[in-house]
């Protein structure tokens, strides 16, 4: 099997340059006997810059260049001549890279738009040279400056895609199908499990001559948590994804229990991602003729009504009035004016105002 030319994780060396070391030089010149120092100053080390650029979707140019290293400034001279400043390195890569520093694991930077740079590692800086250092006292300084040292670090690039829709499903559940239907994209796709062993992008493009972005990861299968199948290194991306489409097979044996699997994977991995939107989408319908789809559709309203959590915006401003019941209690403060601001007493500033009475706080 050839290799993929997807690469979403890779870990490189990086040095930036040392300063060049500053010039003990004096003047010396026919008539001129004692000229004084005029020792120039050391050039700076180059920058290691790590750049975004949307015409990068993978990490495969730096898979084969696992040594980045900016080159050093030159010394200085005479005639107080600065040496050259040492040539910067601009490492591109794709929008959505997120480092890490190899040995601690410290999160040092997340480059997500195009053109973002972020300083990786600062260049030394040049030294001084001996002109710098007369005075009246001391008309003849012999000494000047070494430069800086070079900084050096191995850190971990990471591709998380930016997506705005990610298909998460069971292997074969029909997610590259219904990417390759929606969008220009042309992922594999065969009848057995785990066709897709890298993620897919594809635009979709809908009124207004508006679109988004949709992210295929292969499957997902009971205990992917614990490293069957192909784990879950792909899950970092559809991180960023603003809604999490779920893809179930109208064939399944049970379509709540593969739905309920498909949630509990996630919370072990980041429970974070339970917090997005999260929509059902049953696939393979065409097996069914219309008596079985509306039998399916009366079980599945009954089964998965109140399964998938609502996020609508009376259980979040409840949500609010129970942190802030619960930070004012923890001040000593159990009494407040509850000022509506103007708003009826109902929806949202309802939900609020019980949920902090409810939580021990009085108005």
């Amino acid at each position: 099997m050839a290799e993929s030319n997807f690469v979403d994780y890779v870990k490189i060396y990086c040095r930036s340059g040392k300063g060049g070391r500053g010039s003990s030089h004096f003047r010396r010149e026919k008539y001129i006997p004692k000229g004084g120092p005029d020792g120039g100053d050391g050039g700076r080390g180059g920058h290691v810059y790590l750049r975004g650029n949307r015409n990068y979707w993978t990490l495969l140019h730096l898979k084969y260049e696992r040594h980045i290293m900016a080159t050093n400034g030159e010394s200085g001279s005479a005639k107080r001549s600065s040496g050259k400043d040492g040539e910067d390195r601009v490492i591109e890569v794709p929008c959505g890279t997120v480092v890490y520093d190899a040995e601690t694991g410290e999160f040092i930077c997340d480059v997500t738009e195009d053109g973002q740079q972020v300083m990786l590692l600062k260049g030394g800086r040049g030294g001084l040279g001996n002109f710098n250092f007369k005075t009246a006292t001391n008309q003849a300084p012999r000494y000047s400056q070494p430069g800086e040292p070079a900084l050096e670090r191995t850190v971990i690039l990471q591709l998380k895609l930016l997506a705005d829709v990610g298909l998460v499903g069971f292997p074969n559940a029909g997610k590259s199908t219904l990417l390759s239907v929606v969008s220009a994209a042309k992922p594999k796709i065969a009848n057995y499990p785990f066709t897709t062993l890298e993620p897919n992008l594809g635009i979709v493009s809908y009124r207004d001559n508006r679109s988004f972005v949709m992210a295929d990861i292969p499957g997902i299968i009971e205990g992917a948590s614990e490293g069957k199948g192909l784990g879950l290194r792909f899950l970092r991306h559809i991180e960023r994804n603003s809604t999490l489409l779920f893809l179930v097979p109208a064939d399944a044996d049970d379509i709540k229990k593969e739905y309920e699997i498909l949630l509990d994977e996630l919370r072990r991995y980041n429970p974070e991602m339970l917090d997005k939107d999260r929509l059902i989408v049953i696939s393979k319908c065409d097996m069914l003729d219309d008596e079985l789809k509306a039998e399916l559709k009366k079980q599945l309203d009954k089964e998965l009504k109140g399964t998938l959590s609502s996020t609508s915006n009376k259980d979040a401003a409840k949500k609010v009035g129970e942190l802030a019941a619960k930070r004012a209690l923890e001040k000593g403060i159990d009494t407040v004016v509850f000022d509506r601001g103007g708003y009826i007493y109902h929806g949202r500033i309802q939900e609020l105002a019980e949920a902090a009475r409810e939580a021990g706080l009085k108005f």
